[in-house]
């Protein structure tokens, strides 16, 4: 049985809306100005990497808190479906697999966006990013892990899964070919196409 692993912002959410919204009243409950477009063109590492752009680091674990504070609120209802995400999950189920979403998102915040969203997984796995999501990967048994950056190529290397790339982030094709993802798809709609590739695995093959 094949378990495929998938990334949450920008793979399967488009979370982009909600997350600059966020960041709008964060700045407004702080007077700090904060780009937005410039936020939301680096998804993907954790929430306190993206907070020290703007804070000093001794106030990043507080604005923090005030973020996820609201996050619920303003950023869930604003999140939608990446093209194909649904049915790339779906096409999963559909062949007896197992899904399990792994982020960098936190725990409840990834179990909100993964209900309000619809998504039918069996798993999510939270507040980890790069290499560190390897160990649930490897828990869960994934044989695949989808993601659109470059870390996510980390996490299946880490979990010894085959990295599927999707150029739906901040990474185009040609970067995600380069940094050495098995199999790069322009966006999940065509995912479905791939899974027999995953499910007998030959060589890499870089699309």
């Amino acid at each position: 049985m094949i378990s495929v692993g998938f990334d949450l912002d920008l793979t399967l959410a488009d979370t982009r809306k909600g997350i600059a919204a966020a960041f709008v009243a964060l700045s407004e409950r702080t007077g700090v100005p904060i780009d937005t477009a410039a936020v939301v063109s680096r998804l993907g590492p954790p929430l306190e990497m993206e907070l020290a752009n703007w804070f000093p680091a001794e106030r990043v674990d507080e604005m923090a808190t005030i973020y996820r504070g609201f996050y619920g609120e303003i950023a869930v209802p604003a999140t939608v479906t990446m093209p194909g995400a649904a049915e790339a999950v779906d096409a999963v189920k559909a062949c007896g697999g197992r899904v399990i979403v792994v982020t960098a998102k936190n725990q409840v915040h990834a179990e909100e966006t993964v209900r309000a969203l619809g998504l039918k997984v069996d798993e999510v796995a939270g507040g980890l990013f790069s290499t560190a999501k390897g160990t649930a990967l490897s828990r869960f048994g994934a044989t695949a892990y989808v993601g659109d950056h470059v870390a996510d190529v980390d996490a299946a290397r880490a979990a010894g899964a085959r990295s599927v790339a999707v150029a739906t982030g901040p990474y185009d094709a040609e970067a995600l070919l380069a940094y050495g993802a098995d199999i790069v798809l322009p966006d999940l709609r065509v995912f479905p196409e791939t899974l027999t590739e995953l499910i007998n695995p030959g060589p890499s093959s870089r699309q």
